[in-house]
């Protein structure tokens, strides 16, 4: 039995089905429970390990270097919690799930096991849950859960950080508040003393939901979710080949029992053509059923020329009167009524598989350090607390609250107000929803009368590249955010003009008009299919003038970086001068860099992200093959340190270099942790630095010096990521966030056009805030006009003034355990 040390002793567990991000989420409140002082466990195989608990006694020691020299330098020789708490020998037990080792140790009979901070490193690129889940029948009953508080109590654990989805969460709940009685019970019984009772009278329950579905409410998203669509998507890009090679129709069923955000996203993401989802079931005319309506919407686009059908169906899909819609029915639809060759493909549970993506690594851990705060802070009077994100902000809610909502959703839909169902859900999935419709069905009809349509050229659609050095960048989303705004156009009976290559192909005349069927494919193509260039309006501002007036524009969308700000910016300037300018026009963020102010999300960011992330994972396998060695990998950004800080959160073990001064303070940090590592099994490290970060102490010069002073404990490489972060298919965050900006920018266009149209006299004047820039802030997108973004911006490096990330390279740091070793 545990002997009392007066820390927090924390335990946590991962319950029900398991999805992408469990693993970050436990190494994060491992690492961060042993920052706060706490001892940290793990509860092997869930809520069935907690029933089972201990029947062989712990070999608890830590395992300190051989030679613990090293220990005199840490922390100027105090202690710390993270040496007390550096590894306890079953980290490669729980890795590799074997449960025994060929040195003696062994899991065997040990469900609730105490870990170290060495003993989760590597965790962040495996998928699924290392420490295993289960639904447990035990723990549903009285006997199961009393047999649950015994081994806590017999292990001196007061605190349960529980991850899963609204049953597991439900299940956390109901245990708290029997806790009591249930110490009340084993008291009675015998089975614990006084002493113990005492101390454990009160016990602290937070939770984080881990569901791919994203289907927990008071939360904008849930661990897994964004994997899942990584897998989705992967896979549709993957069958859109074959499916427009054979001229078939593919059906795909994907997970979503309540909640059709899988569905839906996938389906803007990758352009299909028809969706069901449970929350709005396929709308019918008057005498009509969703299988005509199908029908109609499929047969206009392969009447236009498309040679591939996409129809995605959420396992939850349901009729207007509750009749479930399965993917067999839908396929013999298409196949009897337009005769199309047609294929069923069940992603099934290959959806919950794989890496974590990017995202998947970044909000679990996030989601971990709070809910370490939220155990250190509970009392018996607090409830019990789920970890959420809203509006990009890491949030607590009463737990139960938040699963009564969830529930409400279903019991909506089993109502069939559907509705009530779709206002329980967040404004962006309305708005993807809406952005879906506009732009996967070809109208016959155009939605505006002639006179408010924007003619005869309405669209100039330009792609000013950011500079990077002394080339253009584009950025994941660009093509999805043109094919988005195309689409929106033709429905609405305007005509799309596509500008190549920026200001210069525009002062070249390189201009021509977009078809509905020729963007079709742009959704997941990477790069930028019009061209970019850093060549700013300003060039010859005249000249840039004449041809809008030679091609009579009524509105202009520049997607780009803080090239096109600043082009956006000279722009409206020159309305003084040239009434050519005075016509709305809106910027949409789009860079790698994420470094346009005021937004917190540019498109390319995430699949930008994504890159740096799949290359690092590869580095660090050949870093950690060679033990000892040190890999020092240069990021793009310029100057702004978006993608080097959140890039170095989503790769376990990887330090920031942001600077100069932070040389010197890296190389004793390196020193002192390799001295600190097993023998024989020194983990590789990471050193990830923004190019820009020092003008002296470059990647080159960093590499050789840390070679030179690394000696016998650890050699030195580099690694230069360039270009291959702008590249590759773009992620499905930016997709759908493409799509949806682009349509609120088009939507700004048509508002400001229509208010100049109303001015009296031959001669229009727009005002300053029909030239702003789309900007997502938390969960709303919020339109500043480029004379007041100009105040938020640092124009001479090329960022805003402020950064809502710039607080996590703290976290960075301490997740590596920088602080408490140095």
């Amino acid at each position: 039995m545990s002997q009392s040390t007066g820390k927090m002793k924390l335990a946590v567990l991962t319950s029900g089905g398991d999805s992408a991000g469990m693993n970050a989420v436990v190494r994060a409140i491992v690492k961060i429970g042993i920052l706060r002082g706490c001892e940290t466990w793990i509860v092997r195989e869930g809520y069935e390990g907690l029933v089972r608990g201990n029947t062989q006694a712990h070999s608890l020691h830590t395992d300190l270097p051989a030679d613990a020299s090293a220990l005199k330098y840490a922390h100027r020789g105090v202690p710390t919690n993270l040496m007390e708490n550096l590894r306890f020998g079953d980290g490669d037990l729980l890795r590799d799930g074997t449960g025994d080792h060929h040195h003696g140790r062994t899991l065997k009979g040990r469900y609730i096991v105490r870990v170290g901070w060495d003993d989760v490193r590597g965790w962040f690129a495996e998928g699924g849950t290392l420490i295993g889940t289960a639904r447990s029948a035990a723990f549903r009953t009285p006997e199961g859960r009393l047999s649950a508080a015994r081994n806590l109590i017999k292990e001196g654990i007061d605190a349960l950080a529980v991850c899963g989805g609204d049953g597991s969460l439900t299940g956390a709940d109901l245990f708290r508040s029997e806790w009591p009685s249930l110490v009340s019970q084993l008291l009675t019984q015998g089975v614990i003393t006084e002493e113990q009772a005492e101390k454990h009278g009160h016990l602290k329950i937070v939770g984080l939901v881990g569901s791919i579905d994203n289907d927990m409410s008071m939360t904008d998203l849930t661990i897994g979710a964004p994997t899942a669509l990584h897998r989705i998507c992967e896979a549709i890009d993957n069958i859109n080949s074959t499916a427009a090679s054979h001229s078939r129709a593919f059906v795909l069923e994907v997970m979503g029992r309540h909640c059709g955000w899988l569905a839906l996203l996938a389906g803007v993401s990758s352009g299909a053509d028809f969706i069901f989802i449970p929350e709005r079931p396929p709308q019918t005319i008057p005498g009509g059923t969703w299988e005509d309506d199908m029908c109609e919407a499929i047969r206009g686009h392969r009447e236009a020329g498309k040679r591939k059908t996409i129809v995605i169906v959420a396992e939850g899909a349901l009729d207007e009167n509750l009749q479930p819609i399965r993917a067999e029915y839908v396929k013999e639809v298409l196949t009897e009524r337009l005769g199309l060759d047609t294929r069923v493909t069940t992603l099934g549970h290959t959806q919950r598989g794989g890496r974590p993506c990017a995202f998947d690594r970044i909000l679990p851990t996030l989601q971990g350090e709070e809910a370490v705060k939220a155990l250190l802070e509970a009392t018996p009077d607090t409830p019990s607390y789920m970890i959420g994100v809203r509006e990009n902000k890491i949030i607590r809610v009463p737990l139960m609250e938040a699963v009564a909502m969830t529930r409400a959703v279903a019991d909506a839909i089993g109502a069939k107000d559907f509705a009530k169902a779709m206002s329980m859900r967040d404004p962006e999935f309305y708005q993807s929803l809406e952005g879906f419709f506009a732009t996967s069905t070809l109208f016959k009809e155009k939605q505006l009368p002639h006179y408010r349509v924007i003619r005869p050229c309405t669209l100039y659609l330009t792609k000013c590249g950011l500079i990077l050095r002394s080339m253009g960048a584009p950025a994941g989303g660009m093509n999805a955010a043109t094919r988005a705004a195309v689409r929106y156009c033709i429905k609405q009976g305007h005509h799309p003009l596509a500008v190549h290559n920026g200001f210069r192909g525009l002062l070249d005349d390189n201009i021509h008009e977009l078809s509905w069927l020729g963007v079709d494919a742009w959704t997941s193509r990477g790069g930028s299919e019009l061209g970019t260039n850093r060549t700013l309006p300003d060039v010859d501002l005249g000249a840039v003038a004449a041809r809008f007036q030679e091609h009579n524009f009524h509105a202009l969308l520049m997607i780009g970086g803080f090239e096109a700000f600043n082009a956006l910016l000279i722009l409206e300037t020159g309305r003084k001068h040239y009434p050519a300018f005075h016509i709305p026009m809106a910027h949409l963020p789009a860079t790698i860099s994420n470094n346009v102010p005021m937004t917190e999300f540019s498109l390319g960011s995430d699949t930008s992200l994504n890159a740096l992330v799949d290359a690092c994972d590869s580095i660090k396998q050949s870093a950690s093959a060679s033990r000892n060695r040190v890999f020092v990998v240069e990021t793009q950004g310029g100057k702004c340190g978006y993608l080097a800080t959140m890039g170095a959160l989503a790769v376990s073990n990887l330090l920031l270099m942001s600077g100069e001064s932070e040389f010197d303070e890296t190389l004793n940090f390196l020193k002192i942790r390799y001295g600190l590592d097993a023998k024989g099994k020194s983990e590789g490290r990471m050193v990830i630095r923004n190019e820009c970060a020092s003008t002296v102490y470059t990647t080159d010069v960093v590499t050789k010096m840390f070679k030179e002073e690394g000696g016998n404990l650890f050699d030195a490489r580099s690694a230069s990521l360039g270009h291959t972060l702008q590249g590759g298919v773009p992620s499905p965050m930016d997709r759908a966030r493409a799509a949806r900006l682009s349509l609120r920018c088009m939507a700004f266009l048509e508002e400001h056009h229509d208010a100049l149209q109303k001015q009296v006299g031959k001669v229009k004047q727009a005002p300053p805030e029909s030239a702003a820039v789309i900007t997502i802030q938390g969960s709303a997108l919020e339109w500043v006009p480029v004379q007041e973004m100009v105040q938020h911006a640092d124009m001479k490096n090329r960022r805003g003034k402020t950064a809502w990330w710039a607080e996590i390279k703290d976290l960075v740091e301490a997740l590596v355990g920088r602080p408490e070793i140095l």
